[in-house]
């Protein structure tokens, strides 16, 4: 069975950084295209970005374009977004997420994706 668990969350000033963490186990990492959520208070859980299984095609949501990176380590079974100049709309809770595919993209619709981890709560205020 799959897990995820993401860390890395907390509260920063706006044009902070704050880099998550999402580790994966239970099966072979390199065999799922992984992606990160958001899902600010009242509003639906949105795209943020994606990678292939490989790392080397990546996908972004245009608000988050040129601030966050997202990456993957094969080797340590984990994905990361590194988020840079972050603003108060940023605020939401993080999920990552796992699609088990033979596409060379990573995708980008929720329904893909059927492995979740618990979230992890970035707040961005002054």
């Amino acid at each position: 069975q799959v897990q995820l668990v993401e860390s890395g969350g907390g509260l920063v000033q706006p044009g902070g950084s704050l880099r998550l963490s999402c580790v994966f186990s239970g099966r072979a990492f390199r065999d799922y295209a992984m992606a990160w959520f958001r899902q600010a208070p009242g509003k639906e859980r949105e795209f943020v970005a994606a990678i292939s299984r490989g790392g080397s095609t990546t996908n972004y949501a245009d608000s988050v374009k040129g601030r966050f990176t997202i990456s993957r380590d094969n080797g340590l079974n984990t994905m990361y977004l590194q988020m840079n100049s972050l603003k108060p709309e940023d605020t939401a809770a993080y999920y990552c997420a796992g699609a088990r595919t033979l596409l060379l993209k990573p995708p980008i619709a929720q329904t893909e994706y059927g492995t979740w981890g618990q979230g992890t709560q970035v707040t961005v205020s002054p």
